[in-house]
C-alpha cells in the first residue's frame, strides 16, 4: 500500500528562509499570516492529507466513478465524506477573498497546501481545484450580481464550479467551437451543445455544479472573436438564490480514462440549458484565460506532486528491499543481500527525482509569490514585474513541472522492478495519474509555442529581459562567496545558453515560422533548466546562511547542499543538448514529406 509524508520542513525552508515572506508582513494577506500561524495551517493539512485523503487515492483508482441512468454520478466510497471534512474544515476558503467568505492567506501559502493534497490524492483534489478556477473567472469578469450570487459558496465549497472549453472536433481551436447561445427576453441565453473531457462535471459531492461554458451567441463572428462566456448552474435558482429547477445539462458519459478514475471527467450535453453572460459579448476567452492560467499553475503542481509520491515510495522501497551486492562490497553483510539503495542507478533515478522536486517546488512558490504581488504590491513597478513574471512562467511551469513529473514517477515505478508493474504497491496510478497533465490545460507543445510565439516578445521582451537581469545582478551579488561558486557558474551558464536560445530564435523564428515551432519544444526545457538551477542557487545561499546561524549541527542543509550539486552536476548539462537541438532550425525536422511517414 503506498504512503505519503507532507513535506512540512521543504515548505517551511522555501517560505521563511529562501522567499521570507515575512518581509511582506505590511501587505494584505501577509498581514494575518504570520509564519508560526502558516506552520500551523499546513501541519493540519498535513494530517488531513496523510490521513483522510490518502487511504482514498487507491479507491479512487480501483472504484472510479459510476454514472445512473438519469444521468448523476456516483463518486468513489469515501469521497463524498471526505469533501465534507474538506469544506467543513475551511479548506476550500484557504487564499479566496474576505469579502466572499475566504480566508484571504497568500497563494503562496496555498500552493504548498495544494500540492498536499494532489500529492495524497489527486483525482479527488481536482473537485476544489476546478470550483477555485470558476471562483477566480466570476471574481475577475463577473458582475456585482453573480459575485454576490455565486462566490460565496465556491468559495465556502457548498457548490462545486467546472469550465467546459472542449467539444468533440475541437481542443485547442476553440474558434471552431459550435456550442450555441440564444439570448432570451429576460437577459438570459439558451445554450445547446456537447462538451466533452469535462473534469468534475457531474458528481454527488456538492448540491449545486456551476458550469462555466464557452458557447457562440448567435450572429457572432466566426473564429475566436466570437466566443463568450456563460455561466450554467445545474440547478437554476430560485428568487431567494437557492438551487430549484434542474437545468438542461446532463452527463451523457463517463469518459474511460488511463488515469484519475476518482475524478469524473464527463461528456456534457446542453440542450437549451438556462445560462448568463459573464462580462461582455464575444470576449468569453479573456474571462475564461483566468480559468485557465489558474488551472496551468496547478496542473504543473500536479507534475510535482506526482513525482514527489512516487519519489517518497521508490526511496522506501529502495531501503527495503534486498537485492545483489554493492559492487564496491556488501553493505549489509549479515543479510542475503544489499537493500537496492546501494546500487548506484537506483541512486540516479532517485536523485534525478529528488533534485527536481526541490527545484520545481521552489520555482512553483517563487512564481506563485508573484502572483501575491501582483495583488496585493501597492507599487506600480512591482505590480508590472509581478504580471511579466506570471506570464512568461506559466507555460514553463505547465510543462517543464508535467514532463518531468511524468518521467521521475515512471523511473521510480522503475526501481520497484516488476512490483512497480503490478498494482499492490500502487506506483502504476501515480504513472497512469501523472500523465494526463502533460494533456490537459493546452498540450505540452501547445504551452512551448505559447512561450516562444506571444510570451518572449511580450511588450519587446520586457519579461524575458527582466529575468535576465534578475539573474546577473544575483550573480553579481554573490560571485565573491567561495561557497556559492559552483552554484553561480552553473547559472551563468545555463543563464548564457538560454539567452543565445532567445537571440537565435528572435533572428531566425520570424522569418520562418517553422524555426520557432521546431525549436520551441527545446527552448522551453532550457527555460527549465535555467530556472531550476536558480531556484537551487537561492536554496543553496539559504542553506549556507542558516549553518551560518546556528544550524551547522542540522543535517538538513547538508542535505540541500548536496542535492543541489547533484543538480549541478547530472542535470544542468542537458542545457548545452537542448540549446544544440534548438539551433538546428526546422530543416531536420520538416524534411520529410507526409507520404514519406
Amino acid at each position: 500500500m503506498p504512503s505519503y509524508t507532507a513535506p512540512l520542513r521543504e515548505y517551511r525552508f522555501l517560505l521563511k528562509d529562501v522567499l521570507d515572506i515575512e518581509r511582506y508582513s505590511n501587505l494584505p494577506g501577509f498581514s494575518d499570516a504570520p509564519m508560526d500561524l502558516i506552520d500551523q495551517v499546513l501541519e493540519e493539512g498535513a494530517k488531513f492529507c496523510e490521513g483522510v485523503l490518502a487511504p482514498l487515492n487507491k479507491v479512487g483508482d480501483e472504484h472510479g466513478c459510476k454514472r445512473r441512468d438519469d444521468g448523476s454520478v456516483e463518486t468513489p466510497p469515501g469521497f463524498k465524506e471526505a469533501y465534507k471534512q474538506f469544506t467543513d474544515g475551511g479548506w476550500s476558503a484557504l487564499s479566496s477573498d474576505p469579502n466572499y467568505g475566504g480566508q484571504g492567506m497568500p497563494h503562496v501559502v496555498a500552493m504548498a497546501w495544494s500540492e498536499m493534497c494532489s500529492s495524497a490524492n489527486m483525482a479527488f483534489t481536482m473537485y476544489p481545484g476546478l470550483s477555485h478556477g470558476a471562483y477566480a473567472a466570476i471574481h475577475h469578469h463577473g458582475s456585482d450580481e453573480q459575485k454576490q450570487t455565486y462566490l460565496p459558496k465556491l468559495v465556502s465549497g457548498e457548490w462545486t464550479g467546472t469550465m467546459n472549453l472542449t467539444e468533440p472536433h475541437c481542443g485547442t481551436d476553440l474558434g471552431m467551437l459550435r456550442t450555441k447561445a440564444i439570448p432570451q427576453a429576460d437577459g438570459s441565453y439558451r445554450i445547446t451543445g456537447q462538451k466533452i473531457f469535462i473534469s468534475a462535471g457531474e458528481h454527488d459531492l456538492a448540491p449545486n455544479i456551476i458550469h462555466l461554458v464557452l458557447a457562440r451567441i448567435e450572429g457572432a463572428p466566426q473564429g475566436t472573436k466570437g466566443i463568450s462566456l456563460f455561466i450554467v448552474p445545474k440547478f437554476v435558482l430560485d428568487k431567494d438564490g437557492n438551487p430549484d429547477t434542474r437545468n438542461g445539462v446532463v452527463c451523457g458519459k463517463i469518459e474511460e480514462k488511463m488515469g484519475i478514475h476518482g475524478n469524473s471527467t464527463c461528456v456534457l450535453n446542453y440542450d437549451d440549458a438556462t445560462g448568463y453572460l459573464v462580462g461582455v459579448e464575444n470576449k468569453g476567452l479573456q474571462g475564461m484565460f483566468v480559468m485557465m492560467n489558474v488551472a496551468r499553475l496547478g496542473v504543473g503542481l500536479q507534475g510535482l506532486s506526482q513525482s514527489e509520491v512516487a519519489y517518497q515510495n521508490g526511496v522506501a522501497y529502495a531501503k527495503d528491499r534486498l537485492q545483489g551486492r554493492s559492487i564496491t562490497g556488501a553493505k549489509n553483510p549479515n543479510g542475503p543481500a544489499d537493500p537496492i539503495i546501494v546500487h548506484p542507478d537506483i541512486r540516479r533515478m532517485l536523485m534525478d527525482a529528488k533534485a527536481f522536486n526541490e527545484a520545481a517546488r521552489a520555482f512553483a512558490f517563487w512564481t506563485a509569490l508573484y502572483g501575491d504581488l501582483l495583488t496585493n504590491s501597492p507599487d506600480e513597478k512591482v505590480r508590472e514585474k509581478a504580471d511579466d513574471y506570471m506570464g512568461l512562467m506559466t507555460p514553463v511551469i505547465k510543462s517543464y513541472l508535467t514532463d518531468k513529473g511524468y518521467a521521475n514517477a515512471t523511473n521510480c515505478q522503475q526501481i520497484f522492478g516488476g512490483h512497480g508493474y503490478i498494482e499492490e504497491h500502487g506506483m502504476s496510478q501515480f504513472v497512469r495519474d501523472a500523465r494526463i497533465a502533460m494533456i490537459y490545460e493546452g498540450a505540452n507543445g501547445i504551452q512551448a509555442l505559447d512561450l516562444v510565439g506571444r510570451k518572449l516578445g511580450a511588450n519587446g521582451g520586457r519579461a524575458l529581459f527582466a529575468f535576465f537581469k534578475e539573474i546577473d545582478e544575483w550573480c553579481e551579488a554573490n560571485e565573491a562567496d567561495a561557497e556559492l561558486k559552483s552554484f553561480t557558474d552553473a547559472l551563468r551558464s545555463t543563464k548564457a545558453q538560454m539567452q543565445d536560445g532567445a537571440m537565435w530564435l528572435m533572428q531566425n523564428g520570424m522569418s520562418n515560422f517553422d524555426n520557432a515551432g521546431a525549436a520551441s519544444h527545446d527552448f522551453l526545457n532550457l527555460f527549465g533548466i535555467t530556472a531550476l538551477t536558480y531556484m537551487w542557487a537561492l536554496q543553496a545561499k539559504a542553506a549556507l546562511a542558516a549553518k551560518k546561524n546556528g544550524g551547522a549541527a542540522d543535517p538538513y542543509y547538508d542535505t540541500k547542499l548536496a542535492t543541489g550539486r547533484y543538480f549541478l552536476a547530472r542535470m544542468t548539462p542537458d542545457a548545452g543538448a537542448h540549446l544544440a537541438k534548438l539551433k538546428s532550425g526546422a530543416d531536420p525536422v520538416m524534411a520529410l514529406s507526409a507520404e514519406q511517414f
